[in-house]
């Protein structure tokens, strides 16, 4: 049988291959960068993926998000993922999961073992408990931080919260995972100023006071690499310095 992944074997090795394909991983939001970030790890071998995100694909959501096609628009975003990644890699374990990540249900999500988190989501009180769930457990995790508003992807890349600039959202969680005890924990960010948005007609959804204007390149770019972390982590193929 012909191997999919024979082009990643080529570059990584049978080992690494062998350990992503044992490996499971959990994506918390779906949206412009968990999306990207969900395929790019399926793509690359990931043999297991728990698919996690309440909200249903919308027209808008068109325009950055991989899962979002006008076919699919009105199905639950993690239901949607779960039918794409099946038709990319048909070995993959996927459980899609229609829900909300949040404090009241945490334990609901960690009935299975995962051996990498990747914290893709928008609101912050869910993303501080997701982070310092994770640090608690001892499993590897890394967020995206703010692509909203933003044009310039070239100014993305992988660091450590505590060397993030210029991204508000970064500044709330550092402040608050710094009184929770967490200091270094690695994300995605860009410290590329956000751009005034031009005032749109989208409702915002519960829990966010506005919808900020995005491109597809940058919540793409960063969710591919919150996937090339993680593949990076679980094949032990060493990063450059």
């Amino acid at each position: 049988m012909e191997d999919q992944f024979i082009r990643t074997r080529m570059l990584l090795g049978d080992e690494a291959i062998q350990r992503l394909q044992t490996s499971h991983v959990a994506v918390f939001g779906l949206g412009g960068v968990g999306s990207w970030c969900a395929e790019a790890l399926c793509r690359s071998g990931v043999g297991e993926l728990t698919l996690v995100d309440l909200d249903e694909l919308s027209v808008s959501n068109i325009n950055r998000q991989s899962f979002a096609v006008h076919s699919t628009v009105g199905m639950k975003k993690a239901e949607a993922a779960a039918l794409r990644l099946h038709d990319i890699s048909p070995t993959c374990q996927l459980h899609p999961v229609a829900a909300r990540y949040e404090a009241q249900t945490r334990d609901a999500f960690f009935n299975r073992p995962y051996d990498c988190i990747v914290d893709a989501i928008d609101l912050v009180s869910c993303k501080l408990d997701l982070i310092e769930t994770a640090h608690a457990r001892g499993i590897p995790i890394i967020s995206a931080m703010g692509t909203g508003n933003k044009l310039d992807a070239q100014q993305l890349h992988i660091s450590d919260l505590s060397k993030t600039q210029g991204c508000p959202l970064a500044r709330i969680v550092r402040k608050e995972l710094k009184a929770r005890g967490i200091i270094h924990h690695p994300v995605v960010f860009s410290p590329e100023l956000p751009h005034r948005a031009n005032d749109g007609s989208e409702t915002p959804p519960p829990g966010r006071r506005s919808i900020p204007a995005s491109s597809m390149w940058v919540p793409a770019s960063a969710g591919l690499l919150l996937a090339q972390w993680v593949i990076s982590l679980l094949s032990g193929v060493p990063k450059r310095p």
